[in-house]
């Protein structure tokens, strides 16, 4: 009898999140799942690890499933490299991350908690996926996506993944018989046009909340930006090789030399 796969599930929005549970349910169809998740919500952490402080983990029982699961102190990085190291008894076979609540399309990727989970599992030779639904409400409709991570990662299963690229995945908001299909894309050029709201404190200390507008500065029809726009599911192969290779020859040119 063939060996199911081994299923490592973590996020960023914590181990009580929707959409992790969600996926749970998803994941149980295809293997073995195990969990290692934060034990509160971490959105935005980038790839932040701990290192000068205590990480503590414990297994839980959240929901009724074979799956097992532990909730950590850490960051979505930390859950990696925990379950990598100390929890499982072998390497994944994939590892799937998500499902976030709200989008991790085009810039939104360096801060992702979810895909830096997902790179970081990558960096550990795991083929890895980040899933990201365009809905910031807590009680989010996670059903239009199941049948779709469902075939994404039996084909990731199927074909693996080149050394050092993972995939960042992201559904738009809408239900199932909406979603046009799947596009393959490039990450859209953007940036966030940040704002602080300055305010002061009861005990007359300032304080900041950041606040600020989305800026799409790419107008091409093969971005993740365009597909969700146009009720597509994005699909972005990322690298976490940050090298730019083609600048490379242009800086040999430059002076060094004192």
């Amino acid at each position: 009898m063939k060996k199911k796969p081994l299923i490592l599930i973590t996020n960023d929005d914590g181990i009580t999140a929707p959409g992790l549970r969600s996926l749970i349910k998803v994941m149980n169809q295809i293997g073995e799942v195990v969990v290692v998740a934060p034990d509160s919500p971490q959105s935005a952490m980038g790839h932040a690890i701990t290192i000068n402080n205590t990480l503590f983990c414990k297994k839980e029982k959240i929901d009724d499933g074979p799956q097992v699961e532990y909730s950590t102190s850490g960051t979505p990085a930390d859950c990696v490299k925990l379950a990598v190291n100390e929890i499982l008894d072998r390497k994944p076979d994939i590892c799937v991350s998500g499902i976030n609540h709200g989008s991790n399309a085009s810039i939104n990727v360096i801060y992702s908690g979810t895909m830096s989970a997902a790179i970081e599992a990558g960096i550990e030779g795991i083929p890895a996926v980040g899933f990201s639904l365009l809905d910031y409400n807590w009680d989010a409709d996670f059903s239009p996506c199941n049948d779709h991570i469902k075939n994404i990662v039996e084909n990731v299963l199927v074909n693996g993944l080149k050394k050092g690229v993972v995939l960042n995945v992201n559904f738009p908001k809408l239900s199932n018989d909406k979603i046009k299909g799947v596009k393959i894309c490039r990450q859209a050029k953007s940036y966030w046009e940040e704002e602080f709201d300055k305010r002061v404190s009861p005990l007359g200390k300032n304080y900041y909340w950041l606040t600020g507008n989305f800026v799409n500065l790419d107008e091409g029809d093969d971005t993740d930006h365009w597909a969700l726009e146009n009720d597509y599911i994005s699909i972005v192969p990322i690298q976490f090789d940050l090298t730019a290779h083609d600048y490379v020859n242009d800086l040999k040119l430059w002076n060094f030399e004192k």
